[in-house]
């Protein structure tokens, strides 16, 4: 199926992920990920966050029997959450996923449900959920794409209420060395536009301007930023938005399965105070 297109929530996630990823701004992160000998994968994740210093993690694990296509996943959380997840895929037919997650807060009493299915084929990708215990809520999206055109579509709607509660749509074009998309959020009332550029095999640039209609004065915020490799084992990466907030990060792989980033976010128009961001993560894996 060489020709699938990538799912809703994919779409513009090349510059989504220049922008985004490798800036553990304001905590301190590390995450260790280990993988038994009978194939079941640990991950403990935490995060402590410098302004209160409070402290979250998680602890996951994951078991997969490829041939039946089964994977079941579970976590804890330190805020006393507990969750499952199975999955089901290419068991029923070729391309569909059929999975139920739930989780529990103990303390409380409160719990969460969902099943789905999420089926994909050559130019179509279509997923869709019900939340069993909020609403109930049905959550349904789909793409369909073809010579790196997509057009896609996302919608949530109460069962209860009988209402539209979420409304979205987005269009892309992905070509062998840069991307585009356009996306229309929040019952058409944000939009973003994104722009993705491998430059080469060393650098990568990008920019994305969004537009929130219902905001006051109704300005146009806008991002950019790039990726430069330094060598196989290391990169840097930086952005800056029309805010005058910069972006930077710098990504070091000390060994195989050993990476450390190190990353800031400063306010240029306060360079004086005390309102810059630092953080590290440092990961683990086996």
């Amino acid at each position: 199926m060489a020709n699938v297109p990538v799912a809703y929530s994919d779409v513009g996630k090349s510059v989504n992920d220049l922008l985004g990823k490798d800036y553990p701004t304001g905590a301190v992160k590390l995450e260790v990920k280990t993988t038994a000998a009978n194939g079941v994968t640990f991950t403990v994740n935490g995060a402590k966050d410098n302004k209160s210093g409070g402290i979250a993690g998680e602890l996951k694990t994951k078991w997969a029997d490829k041939a039946k296509g089964l994977t079941v996943t579970e976590s804890w959380t330190t805020g006393n959450v507990l969750s499952a997840s199975v999955e089901l895929q290419d068991t029923i037919t070729s391309g569909l996923k059929l999975s139920l997650d739930a989780a529990l807060l103990p303390a409380i009493g409160q719990r969460n449900a969902k099943v789905g299915y999420e089926y994909k084929q050559d130019y179509i990708y279509t997923r869709a959920s019900l939340d069993l215990f909020k609403g109930p809520t049905l959550f349904s999206d789909a793409v369909v794409g073809s010579d790196g055109f997509l057009v896609g579509g996302e919608v949530a709607y109460d069962i209860h209420e009988a209402k539209v509660t979420k409304s979205n749509v987005a269009f892309g074009y992905t070509a062998k060395d840069y991307a585009l998309a356009l996306t229309a959020s929040n019952a058409f009332s944000l939009y973003s536009a994104a722009y993705y550029h491998r430059v080469s095999a060393d650098v990568e640039a990008g920019a994305k301007a969004t537009w929130d209609s219902k905001a006051e004065g109704s300005a146009v915020g806008l991002e950019v930023g790039s990726k430069y490799v330094l060598d196989r084992d290391s990169f840097v990466k930086a952005k800056i938005n029309n805010g005058g907030i910069l972006g930077l990060g710098y990504t070091q792989t000390l060994r195989p399965g050993v990476k450390l980033t190190l990353a800031g976010s400063f306010d240029t128009a306060r360079l004086q105070e005390n309102v810059h961001k630092l953080g590290v993560s440092f990961t683990l894996e086996n």
